[in-house]
């Protein structure tokens, strides 16, 4: 009777409710549990520590990392091993956190997947340090732009409308949205001088884009997101714009800790988490979702820029 009670003193916490249903599906390592939890290590570890003291869980050793999973009961403690895990699957039920696990556990499982990107990554990080004749940044994303089919595309938190520029080489039309009146007048400007036809700016927020419903096939959020005063309105503005099987495509920075960015670039959010993206998304009105981190800068605070492709 004590180790029972014992077990159900240890689960009357929700993160270790938490932590307990998402190894139920497999092996997972502390710095998984923390990506999916959005808790910090010493949380965690603690946690895991407990849940290990009671049986409950173990863990082994896999090159630098320690992977957790739960304990297999003995053949006598299969009856009550049952009945336990039965009540962690109905707390788990009542806690609103447990879908946002399911979502963020599914994105670090598909980050396992991909062993091709450390790959590219490597490569990455070589191309252009190296001098080779007529290989640079710029020819590659120029050969890229002419693979891009004519679309109507919207460029919302445009700014002054580099990438709008650089995507009216090849899009049928550019509509560039800014709340900034001199960066619309900035960027109008520079179009005409340039005889840049296809490219118009509007200004407007993001919230509430000022283009007509269900005619854009392409919305752009780049760097903009953390900007809106509310990104679940964005997207929803977005998703409204485009139309049936339009696209959106989000670059934005992954959640970090810099609170100096309020002041020295006026961002509003200190980035989003993948699964943060991916619920915001998801709740939008959006399907097939996919998100990943795609650069990681060297130098302090280290931001890193997290990507999110999304289907209307």
């Amino acid at each position: 009777m004590s180790a029972v009670l014992q077990s159900l003193s240890i689960i009357a916490d929700s993160t270790r409710v938490r932590v307990l249903l998402l190894l139920q599906r497999g092996e997972l390592s502390v710095a998984e549990l923390q990506d999916i939890l959005s808790l910090p290590q010493s949380n965690i570890s603690a946690q895991l520590a407990k849940l290990k003291t009671a049986g409950l869980i173990s863990d082994r050793r896999s090159g630098k990392n320690r992977l957790y999973s739960l304990q297999p009961p003995s053949a006598k403690d299969r009856e009550t091993h049952a009945h336990l895990m039965a009540l962690i699957s109905a707390a788990g039920a009542e806690l609103r956190e447990t879908a946002k696990d399911a979502t963020a556990l599914q994105i670090v499982l598909r980050k396992r997947a991909q062993t091709a990107k450390t790959y590219f990554d490597a490569l990455a990080g070589k191309f252009g340090r190296h001098y080779i004749p007529g290989r640079s940044w710029k020819a590659l994303g120029e050969t890229l732009l002419k693979l891009m089919p004519p679309l109507v595309i919207a460029d919302l938190g445009a700014g002054e409308g580099t990438l709008s520029q650089l995507l009216a080489q090849r899009a049928k039309k550019v509509i560039a949205v800014d709340n900034s009146e001199k960066m619309v007048a900035y960027g109008s400007e520079l179009a005409r001088t340039h005889g840049v036809n296809n490219l118009e700016y509007r200004l407007g927020d993001l919230e509430d884009p000022p283009i007509a419903p269900r005619s854009v096939d392409l919305v752009f959020l780049s760097q903009a997101l953390h900007h809106a005063q509310s990104p679940a309105a964005a997207l929803r503005g977005a998703h409204g714009i485009l139309k049936p099987g339009g696209r959106i495509v989000v670059l934005d920075l992954l959640q970090h800790q810099f609170e100096k960015a309020r002041d020295l670039y006026a961002d509003v959010w200190l980035g989003f988490t993948e699964a943060g993206l991916h619920e915001m998304l998801t709740t939008a009105g959006f399907k097939k979702i996919e998100t990943s981190v795609v650069h990681r800068e060297t130098r302090n605070p280290q931001f890193q820029t997290v990507l999110a492709l999304a289907e209307k």
